[in-house]
């Protein structure tokens, strides 16, 4: 199926056969140059299979620099290789793209495996050689690079493109290595973490609430002030919470964590509501237990917990026996529920990798190294994470192919 070398000369490698290194060996090979696409599972892009719930957001139309924690980086990328292009070069290869809410874009048939067999295909296709079951073990800069594999064979080349991801979903085959290759060849690490992850919460109800799903609006809070808000799907758990919302906040919520940092989550349950009208309602409902007053207003795990919160101690009291001032406190809870948020959950069940090879040692035009020359780095081994919703898979894209445009015009 696939050219397997040993000692062969090859003009450019690529390391890693996940999305941006796919995408680099095809547009090299389509520049006519040498390729050889080195990858350490048995199988190509095993990491976008599991993307989009096994569907593959595989881009998202609203894709742009600011959703990304280096824009200005981002840009000079975008510029060359953007959301566009990339819908115009999957349905070439045949995928027929179907955009859902908020311009997150899956391929036609649902299914991640499509993006992965038309890639492969097309490097079929084209002859690019594939080492497969094989891992990178160093590289050495001896005018040209030398790479020492698995198999105990070696490699030369002109240039390298390093698309080894971060360390984000370690099943996939991301255990970081591409960092330990960047810094052994002089580059710089930042400190990586988790992001696009669920949280972790301190608070006494979490095994009360396990399960609870409602669609409502979750604030993070810093020193008083509200850094992010997003609106959407919120999951409770045991552990703590999560959901789209909670991925999207994860990331500024885990930075400040490290940094020792006290942060909160405002949660509203109730977005087409009221505190009035909540109110109003408790007037219309006098002679209704507390507890019973809620229901059909909140999700029933919520209410026990809700009225434990507002200081609420007998949950079969009549509602015109609480006094207003609690009654006040039970409505505002629903509109601002507080949890202090004490961690997070790690590389595993993390979506992309926070940190990488820093962008200051990196040509943000070119991708290439400014410290070795030939050498180019892609996707989340970059010190780049976007979004969650197809904004990450859209940086591998782009990446792969500008830097594979500059590795192609070395000769």
């Amino acid at each position: 199926m696939y050219g397997i070398g040993s000692d062969s000369m090859s003009h450019v490698v690529v390391i890693g056969a996940g999305a941006s290194g796919m995408m680099a060996a095809i547009k090299l090979k389509r520049q006519n140059q040498t390729v050889t696409l080195i990858e350490k599972n048995n199988k190509l892009g095993k990491k976008i299979l599991a993307t989009g719930n096994g569907r593959c957001n595989y881009t998202n139309l609203n894709a742009m620099p600011k959703h990304y924690n280096r824009p200005d980086f981002v840009s000079e990328v975008f510029s060359q290789f953007g959301v566009k292009e990339t819908v115009m070069f999957f349905e070439s290869l045949g995928i027929v793209p179907k955009v859902e809410d908020e311009g997150k874009t899956y391929p036609m048939s649902e299914q991640a495996s499509s993006i992965t067999e038309v890639l492969s295909h097309e490097i079929e296709r084209l002859g690019v050689k594939v080492l497969l079951e094989t891992s990178v073990l160093g590289i050495q800069k001896k005018g040209r690079y030398e790479l020492s594999l698995s198999t105990g064979s070696k490699i030369t080349c002109d240039q390298v493109v390093i698309s080894t991801g971060g360390k984000a979903m370690p099943k996939s085959g991301s255990d970081g290595f591409g960092y330990l290759l960047a810094k052994a060849l002089g580059h710089t690490v930042t400190d990586v973490f988790p992001a696009l992850v669920k949280l972790e919460l301190k608070s006494p109800h979490l095994k009360q609430i396990d399960g609870v799903k409602v669609k409502g609006e979750v604030s993070l809070i810093h020193n008083n002030h509200v850094l992010q808000t997003e609106v959407g799907d919120i999951l409770f758990t045991k552990y703590g919470i999560s959901g789209p919302t909670i991925l999207q906040l994860s990331r500024k919520a885990n930075q400040l964590l490290l940094e020792h940092q006290a942060i909160f989550l405002k949660v509203t349950l109730l977005m087409e509501l009221d505190e009035s009208k909540v109110m109003s309602r408790f007037f219309h409902l006098q002679d209704k237990t507390i507890a019973d007053a809620l229901v059909g207003l909140i999700h029933k795990k919520l209410i026990h917990p809700l009225l434990e919160e507002s200081g609420i101690k007998n949950h079969k009291a009549l509602v015109k026996s609480v006094d207003p001032k609690t009654l006040g406190k039970l409505t505002r809870l629903m509109f601002d529920w507080r949890f202090m948020a004490t961690g997070f959950k790690g590389f595993d069940e993390a979506q992309v990798t926070a940190g990488g090879v820093s962008l200051l040692e990196i040509n943000p035009k070119t991708l290439e190294s400014k410290i070795q020359k030939g050498l180019y780095f892609t996707g989340e081994v970059l010190d780049v994470d976007g979004l969650c919703g197809g904004y990450n898979l859209q940086w591998a894209w782009s990446s792969g192919y500008v830097a594979a445009c500059h590795a192609g015009e070395h000769k």
